[in-house]
C-alpha cells in the first residue's frame, strides 16, 4: 500500500537539493511587509520631522503665476526668497490643519478614509478665517 504525503504535493527536497546543474541560482526572496505597515512606518517619520511636505521650485512658481493674475503681465514682481518661503509656511500649516480637522469628521463618520464632504464639513465648522487667525 502507498501512502501519501500528508497533503503535501510535488517532490521532495529544498529548492537547493533539486537544482540541476544548468538552472540559475535562486535568489532569496525579497522581505514583504504586511499591508499598511509601511504606511504607518512613513507617517511616524512625517511626523517627526518639520520639513516642509511640497517642492519649493513648484510651489514658487505656483505663486508667481497667481501673482500675475492680480497684476497686469507689464508690471514684473519680483519675489524674495523668504517672502515665498514664508507663504509656503503658512501653506503648509494650513493645509496640515485642515487634513487634522478633516480626519476627526471622517472618524467621527466611522470611516478611516478622508472623503471630499470631510474637508468641505471641517471648512465650513472653522470659519473665514480656517482657525489660524
Amino acid at each position: 500500500m502507498i501512502r501519501g504525503r500528508g497533503g503535501r504535493g510535488g517532490r521532495g527536497g529544498s529548492a537547493a537539493q533539486r537544482a540541476q546543474p544548468g538552472d540559475p541560482i535562486p535568489y532569496p526572496r525579497r522581505r514583504r511587509y504586511r499591508p499598511g505597515t509601511v504606511a504607518l512606518r512613513e507617517i511616524r517619520r512625517l511626523q517627526n520631522n518639520t520639513d516642509l511636505l511640497i517642492r519649493k521650485l513648484p510651489f514658487s512658481r505656483l505663486v508667481r503665476e497667481i501673482a500675475l493674475t492680480m497684476r497686469p503681465a507689464d508690471e514684473g514682481m519680483r519675489w524674495q526668497s523668504q517672502a515665498i518661503l514664508a507663504l509656503q509656511e503658512a501653506a503648509e500649516a494650513f493645509l496640515v490643519h485642515l487634513f487634522e480637522d478633516s480626519n476627526l469628521c471622517a472618524i467621527h463618520a466611522k470611516r478611516v478614509t478622508i472623503m471630499q464632504k470631510d474637508i468641505q464639513l471641517a471648512r465650513r465648522i472653522r470659519g473665514v478665517w480656517g482657525g489660524l487667525g
